[in-house]
């Protein structure tokens, strides 16, 4: 299997909906959840940190990660469309659109994937976590900085940000070969693109901001799990000390 497909849209414009209409038609689709999730795929957020630690334009062994799948959208491989164009020269590239624009999609994005940056209890967990560190080591240099620039903290630079990457990708993807895309479209643009027949129902209208916030709650209970744990930890080793020193 080989990527024919690779999503240039940032995380956040209806990447889920989008991952699982690729699935439904025959593409078997990478996507964030596959590297956090998918518990086959140990070794992938290791691979990525190392992606995020090298320079911009690095080729990396990607059949590691993308073995198999056919297409890949949202983060972590939109921050890589071009490498992945030199390396897969035959795959199209689809950029996904927030169906309501770059406003929409920076208000989704703090208030859900942003969560590595503004929620202190993911600190603690890069404090005290191998996976904190990775996770938050790679999503801070690959996502938020190399491909955000390090914008998300200002409303105006994000959104000018979006609306600048979209054109970015306009003026280096053939016409023929890119489809500018919203996940309200449906099926039509999409199948059309990949050579494929319309499957008799709904496009996937997935709420996955509600699983996001289940996976960041998740995260939160941890964080206060290790938080309890440490302050118990240093209650008993003061209490030792003190019957110790008495």
């Amino acid at each position: 299997m080989t990527l024919e497909l690779i999503g240039a849209g940032f995380g956040r414009t209806g990447t889920w909906s989008t991952f699982a209409a690729l699935n439904r038609l025959g593409f078997p689709s990478y996507h964030m959840q596959e590297v956090i999730i998918n518990k086959a795929n140990k070794g992938h957020l290791d691979f990525w940190r190392k992606v995020a630690n090298s320079q911009p334009g690095s080729q990396h062994d990607w059949n590691r990660v993308f073995a198999n799948y056919r297409a890949t959208v949202d983060n972590p491989g939109c921050c890589v469309w071009r490498e992945l164009m030199a390396a897969y020269p035959e795959a199209k590239v689809l950029l996904t659109l927030h169906p309501r624009g770059a406003e929409a999609w920076y208000d989704s994005t703090i208030d859900t994937i942003y969560f590595t940056e503004n929620v202190w209890q993911f600190k603690v967990l890069e404090w005290l976590t191998p996976f904190g560190r990775k996770f938050g080591d790679m999503s801070r240099k690959l996502v938020w900085g190399r491909t955000l620039k390090g914008v998300m903290d200002d409303r105006d630079k994000a959104v000018a940000r979006y609306n600048a990457y979209i054109s970015e990708v306009k003026a280096a993807v053939p016409p023929e070969k890119l489809l500018v895309f919203k996940a309200s479209d449906g099926w039509a643009p999409l199948c059309d693109f990949l050579g494929v027949a319309l499957p008799n129902e709904p496009f996937p209208n997935l709420n996955d901001r509600a699983s996001i916030k289940k996976i960041i709650s998740g995260m939160i209970m941890g964080s206060y799990a290790m938080l309890a744990g440490v302050a118990l930890a240093i209650a008993f080793a003061i209490g030792g000390l003190w019957w110790w020193l008495g």
